[in-house]
């Protein structure tokens, strides 16, 4: 996605959400030119409950609305790795890319929410775990993605988590070498993965509006993208930021928006409550999105 200019996205998360709010909402986006990318999380419950709360199932429901969206990236911020066998998020994401012609972003981290995991008897392990085992995801979906796994003998790949022996993916994904994977990683070895093996780094939901924070890690990748021998150009960093439901919430949205571009972000992702659906999201795109694609471009 990385380009001359920024790029803009929207995001809807399905927590307290109906489906035909939801879907109306993605429906009117595809009206809207001046959203580049449509963003959604990924959740077994409401992440900002300690305990239950509705949520749709993230794969299921963006391969349900990407048709509404022709022509934009559509993705997760993030799937969670410890939900899903990589080669499954693989198969999955292949199935994405062909349904977007190309144009999906496998969104990944290392899984965090202790109540989804324990009332649905999903293993959390302690974070290092997690982060090697999401380094083992990375290397299995790029497997997955080579042209060596379009046909036998296919690939082998000797892993402690997730290893691979003679393994296809077909068919393969539209887009050569598969969908880009941006990376939700916030520590030394997160950020050192996103720039050694990820095409974007995705700033959490959770510091979402925190310039700061932005500008903090957007230093770190620096480093680590040099150290990788990685050209800034080649790597996407994307802000996250509330647009709340107020008109002043907006106009605050706008100016966090123009700090986070000055601090290095690439493509911003403006969230708002699912439920307000359609109606909020066009004065999203009107008094959010349309005066910072002017003050950027």
């Amino acid at each position: 996605m990385n380009g001359a200019r920024l790029t803009l996205g929207f995001k809807t998360s399905p927590q307290a959400v109906d489906w035909p709010t939801l879907d109306a909402t993605w429906q009117a986006a595809g009206e809207l030119d001046v959203f580049g990318a449509a963003w959604l999380n990924d959740h077994i419950s409401h992440p900002g409950l300690e305990a239950g709360g509705s949520s749709y199932e993230a794969l299921t429901i963006a391969a349900a609305l990407a048709h509404h969206v022709p022509g934009k990236w559509v993705g997760h911020t993030v799937l969670a790795n410890t939900f899903r066998h990589p080669v499954l998020l693989a198969k999955a994401a292949t199935v994405l890319d062909h349904v977007t012609r190309g144009r999906f972003i496998l969104g990944l981290g290392a899984g965090w929410h202790a109540w989804e995991h324990g009332a649905f008897g999903i293993p959390l392990p302690p974070i290092g775990e997690r982060i090697s085992r999401l380094e083992s995801a990375v290397a299995v979906c790029k497997a997955l993605f080579s042209p060596e796994a379009s046909a036998l003998p296919g690939v082998t790949l000797d892993d402690p988590f997730y290893p691979l022996s003679g393994a296809t993916n077909e068919p393969q994904a539209l887009r050569p070498g598969g969908p880009p994977i941006w990376l939700g990683g916030q520590r030394r070895r997160g950020i050192g993965l996103a720039a050694a093996r990820a095409d974007g780094w995705f700033m959490p939901g959770d510091r979402a509006n925190d310039v700061d924070y932005l500008r903090d890690r957007r230093d770190a990748l620096a480093k680590a993208l040099d150290a990788a021998g990685r050209a800034d150009a080649e790597f996407d960093i994307a802000g996250q930021l509330t647009c709340g439901t107020t008109a002043a919430d907006r106009r605050a949205a706008v100016d966090v928006g123009r700090r986070m571009v000055e601090v290095g972000a690439t493509h911003l992702i403006l969230g708002f409550p699912a439920a307000a659906g359609p109606d909020a999201l066009r004065l999203v795109a009107d008094e959010v999105a349309a005066p910072l694609r002017d003050a950027t471009g």
